[in-house]
């Protein structure tokens, strides 16, 4: 029997970036909020200690900041004739765990979605006509546009103190910037981030060749900076220990360094840590949610009442929150009805290995940083007529050193002895003088990929793992191999003697890192029968749930997907204090 506790108006669900950024927005609107994180607390100064942050055996090869499977983890299957089996190790994807989430020990690239992805079906309908999407692809609008989106994408970025050029300043373009990008109404808060060799020699490179080459916006940043919550960051290193470390510089944005030091002050915001979630609960209608149940280390449940129950999870977790509790309809791929769990996908991330003279060529590949470095989006999205073509989507190319730790990279060129002295001499002189570029492209859903409970398998608690179905379709596979080639021609051009090019094929395995992007399982969207949520992140079963974070992404674009994960949290704390809250209930009539 779950001990009850004393009510509170909001129950947040994780406390990553979309937690931190709602729990502060609340928190001033004067509600009492309390944050339930499944993990420990993680704190700059204490956790990622200048003393030990740059230890990659720790951070990298252990994945501490990492969730472990004996906590939970998931099954997977390519396809719904097959038996899934549980991932023993996490690999594929790298789910975060503790205070900041994966916030912590993301990369810090920041795109907006451009103004297409918002309406990517009525996009591609009218410029291609509806046959031009395959019967099973189940890509959809997302029930709002980027007009809407924007002044909340300038919070997030003004927030986190992102680094980069405007391509569109109110509809006026901007040499220096993206020139697709949908138009912003003021610059970057920081300017662009430094550029070390490689991405300079692919910027220039990539401009002789006819495309438009711009510094990727990033929330490492490039000065010192003060956010609008007073919180003051410091200026990146290029210290080569960023994508899956802890930053000890103060210099990543995260929950951490941009919001955590305000809204752990506030007296109306509590926060309990090492208490997992086990559901949200209903009341006997199934249309209201009374609070949440939860378990702390000592294995007790407790029932935390609340009027407002607020999934701010990783995405995974929130789709399988929403299956435990009931609500919404769950996805049946054999019918095609119901929503929770449709729309699953990935990320196509897509790689050019170059290797070149190392008498001629120095990248010093040990200077870095998750998001610095150059890039082009002219093979991106619908940047580039897809008519002639058999597919649809694309991606962003980037060359951007993330530094090469001693541990784990080894570059050698194909050919190479694979032990001995031969093996040591390759990849001493492949280590300064090898470049990848990237192209993190779209993953487009389809009725075949989708997220459900697990028959078999269970967690530590008893309750069902959340089970994958995922493989790459078709179309995506075609869009790899095109935008890969064209990579590799750019590569070639900056002088590579050896070209390794790694596009995204099938089937999809679990066992190597790919992308933690994986997003969709409570699509929004105008139409309750293809979505779980409103365009407000409201439930449309349950209207005092809402769920943020990248589970509510129709289908994934060729940009990462933190962006747009901010300025979502952002639309739906503003709904929410200045809609929902005057008139608690539905804020869009299904």
């Amino acid at each position: 029997m779950a001990r009850k506790l004393p009510r509170k108006d909001v129950v947040i669900i994780g406390l990553g970036w979309t937690g931190s950024i709602i729990a502060n927005e609340l928190c001033d609107e004067g509600l009492d909020v309390v944050a339930l994180e499944r993990g420990p607390w993680r704190d700059t100064a204490t956790d990622f200690n200048i003393g030990y942050a740059p230890d990659e055996l720790r951070y990298n090869s252990r994945q501490e900041l990492m969730l472990r499977p004996a906590q939970t983890t998931v099954t997977a299957r390519n396809n719904a004739d097959q038996t899934a089996l549980p991932m023993r190790q996490y690999g594929s994807f790298h789910p975060g765990n503790g205070v900041g989430g994966a916030g912590v020990h993301w990369a810090g690239i920041t795109w907006r979605f451009s103004p297409a992805d918002f309406r990517l079906r009525s996009h591609y309908t009218e410029r291609y006509g509806a046959q031009s999407i395959p019967e099973d692809m189940t890509i959809q609008d997302w029930g709002l546009t980027y007009e809407e989106m924007e002044p909340y994408y300038d919070r997030f970025e003004y927030l986190a103190g992102v680094s980069g050029k405007a391509g569109n300043l109110n509809g006026q373009m901007q040499d220096g910037g993206n020139p697709f990008e949908g138009a912003r109404k003021r610059e970057y808060p920081n300017p662009p981030m430094m550029q070390t060799f490689g991405p300079t020699l692919f910027a220039e490179t990539a401009a002789k060749m006819g495309y438009k080459p711009f510094p990727i916006p990033s929330s490492l940043l490039s000065r010192t900076y003060t956010n609008p919550l007073g919180v003051t960051m410091g200026q990146c290193t290029f210290c080569g220990f960023c994508t899956n470390y802890g930053c000890a510089n103060y210099s990543k944005a995260s929950a951490q360094t941009t919001v955590l030091p305000i809204l752990m002050r506030k007296p109306n915001f509590e926060l309990r840590t090492l208490c997992e979630v086990l559901k949200v609960n209903l009341d006997s209608t199934g249309k209201k949610a009374t609070g949440v149940t939860y378990v702390d280390t000592s294995g007790d449940e407790f029932e935390q009442p609340a009027d407002l129950v607020i999934l701010c999870a990783f995405m995974l977790d929130n789709v399988r929150l929403m299956l435990l509790s009931g609500i919404g309809t769950p996805y049946d791929v054999r019918s095609g009805k119901g929503t929770v769990g449709r729309n699953f996908c990935y990320q196509m991330a897509n790689q050019v290995v170059g290797f070149f003279d190392p008498a001629k060529y120095n990248f010093n590949s040990f200077i870095g940083g998750g998001a610095t470095g150059m890039a082009i989006d002219e093979l991106n999205n619908d940047n580039f007529d897809h008519g002639p073509l058999g597919f649809l989507g694309g991606g962003s190319t980037r060359c951007a050193p993330i530094g090469a730790e001693p541990i784990s990279k080894r570059p050698t060129p194909p050919g190479s002895p694979t032990w001995g002295s031969g093996w040591k001499k390759a990849m001493r002189d492949s280590y300064l003088s090898n470049l990848s570029v990237g192209c993190e492209a779209s993953s487009y859903a389809n009725r075949g990929n989708f997220l459900d409970l697990d028959p078999t398998y269970t967690d530590r608690l008893g309750r069902p793992l959340m089970r994958i179905t995922f493989d790459f379709p078709e179309n995506d596979v075609k869009m790899s191999a095109y935008v890969t080639t064209k990579v590799a021609e750019i590569v070639r051009a900056m002088g590579a003697q050896t070209i390794v090019e790694n596009p995204r094929t099938r089937p999809w395995s679990v066992v190597p890192y790919q992308s933690t992007h994986v997003v969709g399982g409570t699509a929004m969207g105008a139409d309750p029968s293809t979505s779980v949520v409103n365009p407000y992140l409201q439930s449309w079963d349950v209207p005092n749930v809402f769920t943020v974070g990248a589970n509510v992404f129709p289908q994934n674009s060729g940009f990462n997907p933190t962006g747009t994960v901010g300025a979502l949290a952002y639309r739906a704390a503003d709904a929410i204090r200045s809609r929902y809250l005057k008139s608690p209930g539905p804020l869009v009539q299904a």
